[in-house]
């Protein structure tokens, strides 16, 4: 039964977790959280790449050693020193590391002080009062713990994006090779290429006599049959993930795409559409009494709406069928309206690979240019970059572009963005490069008030021409810091300066509403993969995704734009 590289990251991510509450070298924790981050994003399954006998010490961040645990998660599921460490310090304690501002440290305090082992417990403690008196916490600790525990939620997470891709494509690829199956699509939040999806909805059409429930179910990752019948079947697989799976009609796809993307609020409209026109629209067609009229495709059963096709990221009805019956629909950008990457890292700070490496891999990807954004010197965890250090990768960068004529490396940084709302670094140093990138690092629990005025102070510096992962968050893991957007997104407008949306599967920030918020107040956007390896360039197509869903076309993204035109935006 393959493992799957998520399955490996999370166990790489629990050790490191367990390993800092013990107070193991920092260097052998962030090796870990590196090695899940590698495993996790990496575009090719682990299982896979030993198949083909590839050395995995070849990769980012994983060594002969890393490697070597690699294998054996893979051939047998375990993590033998996972365990070990599981017996010394309970695995729960990872849990509470979840909760913002519990560090390892205090969360290492609580359980010697209070045997605080579980949410649950921590839960108690915090209404009993008795947080505030272990050492390093205090009244104001034991308020912002309860306010989190408000916000924390112990349901189950829905699962990211490039998590289900993990997920569904083998899945895909196994129901392929069933005798007797035509079409196969996969349609709900998934088609909709929302940041995280709930459960995997798969439509096929079949001939009559193929036996497709049998082959799905014996599906080696199905790990519960919750029904089988002739047209429809219902799995929960080893991850967790529910799987539906649906035999409809070859007369009927196109209505059944329809409807089971969705959204529910979407399909409603288009219902109500159909029945002012005496129309009946459900997943079988859309019938004229008794008569289907449409439904063999999607275009069909719009066209009998008197719309054009509307693409299902868009499906969510926040205009999109208004938009469609004006001649107003979006021409949405597409991966390959890209012409550079505006964010990326290099083992100068936190990367893991070198300039060289990344502008190679950006040019096989057909870019045109390349920016180099490592970290400022306030983000010590990153080895962020001081005046000296960073004059000297200019340095470098101007070298290189004299020496090639393939791509153009562009002179950045991702500078951090201090509590008062000054720049990490003089101006003097920032006006050598082609643009600056700013970004919020720290200090994420300021109140809404003092976290949009810091920002606002940012974007008043005439050097702050991007500002990235606006809100902070981090998918299923971190909320979006307080402030307050409309007013930053406005502020940026009237400064023109462009809000990325960055594309790294975790952050996907801006969120497909906040994007559509910015088109709406001229705000341009920068798509870009916060890459910190080169297979994280591939991560563009996420944040494609997410400029999909929020209406963004290839004029509203600065980086469709040539390098000239570029260059004449940031006043270089």
């Amino acid at each position: 039964m393959p493992v799957h590289n998520r399955e490996i990251a999370d166990k790489f991510d629990r050790l490191a977790d367990l390993l800092e509450i013990e107070g193991a070298n920092p260097f052998r924790v962030r090796a870990y959280h590196n090695a899940a981050r590698t495993v996790r994003g990496y575009p090719r399954s682990m299982a896979d790449l030993l198949d083909d006998g590839e050395d995995l010490s070849e990769l980012p961040d994983i060594g002969e050693d890393l490697a070597e645990k690699i294998r054996k998660l893979v051939e047998s599921g375990e993590l033998p020193l996972l365990d070990e460490v599981e017996e010394r310090t309970p695995s729960a304690l990872s849990e509470l590391m979840k909760i913002e501002g519990l560090g390892a440290k205090r969360v290492k305090a609580l359980h010697d002080a209070l045997e605080i082992d579980t949410i649950d417990d921590l839960k108690a403690a915090a209404e009993r009062g008795d947080i505030r008196s272990v050492e390093g916490f205090g009244e104001k600790s034991e308020e912002k713990i309860k306010q989190r525990l408000e916000k924390y939620s112990g349901d189950e997470k829905r699962t990211q994006l490039i998590e289900a891709e993990e997920i569904a494509k083998p899945l895909v690829e196994y129901l392929k090779k069933a005798e007797g199956l035509k079409d196969i699509a996969i349609a709900g939040s998934y088609r909709r290429r929302k940041e995280t999806v709930g459960d995997l909805d798969i439509l096929i059409t079949a001939r009559q006599d193929a036996d497709i429930m049998d082959h799905f179910t014996d599906y080696d990752e199905v790990e519960e049959i919750v029904s089988k019948g002739k047209t429809r079947s219902t799995v929960y697989l080893r991850s967790g993930m529910q799987v539906d799976l649906r035999v409809v009609p070859q007369v009927s796809f196109g209505a059944a795409q329809h409807y089971f993307t969705g959204s529910r609020d979407h399909n409603i409209a288009v219902r109500k559409l159909g029945i002012k026109k005496g129309y009946k629209v459900n997943e079988y067609g859309v019938f004229k009494g008794d008569e289907r009229i449409a439904g063999k495709t999607e275009k069909s059963v719009y066209g009998k709406m008197d719309l054009p096709y509307i693409e299902p990221e868009l499906r969510e009805n926040r205009g999109e069928l208004e938009a469609a019956r004006d001649g107003k629909l979006p021409r949405l950008v597409t991966l390959d309206d890209i012409r550079g990457n505006l964010h990326t890292h290099t083992r100068s700070t936190d990367g893991h690979d070198s300039m060289e490496k990344m502008a190679e891999a950006a040019i096989g990807r057909g870019y045109e240019y390349l920016a180099i954004t490592d970290h400022s010197r306030r983000l010590t965890v990153a080895n962020g970059l001081d005046a000296k250090r960073l004059r000297k990768q200019l340095q470098a960068i101007d070298k290189y572009n004299d020496e090639q004529d393939d791509i153009r490396l562009l002179k950045s940084i991702e500078v951090d963005i201090l509590e008062d709302g000054k720049l990490d670094l003089p101006d003097s140093v920032l006006k050598e490069l082609d643009f600056v990138l700013c970004a919020v690092h720290h200090k994420f629990d300021l109140s809404r008030k003092k976290q949009t005025e810091r920002m606002v102070r940012a974007l008043d510096n005439r050097y702050c021409h991007i500002l990235a992962h606006p809100s902070g968050r981090l998918i299923n893991e971190r909320e979006a810091y307080e402030f307050d957007l409309e007013k930053i997104l406005q502020e940026a407008a009237d400064r023109d300066c462009a809000i990325e949306l960055n594309a790294q599967p975790d952050r996907l920030d801006l969120t497909d509403e906040s994007c559509k918020m910015a088109k709406e107040l001229g705000v341009k956007i920068s798509i870009a993969s916060d890459a910190h390896s080169v297979t994280d360039l591939d991560y563009m197509r996420f944040g494609i995704d997410q400029a999909r869903r929020g209406w963004l076309e290839k004029g509203d993204v600065i980086n469709c734009l040539p390098l000239k035109k570029l260059l004449k935006r940031f006043g270089r």
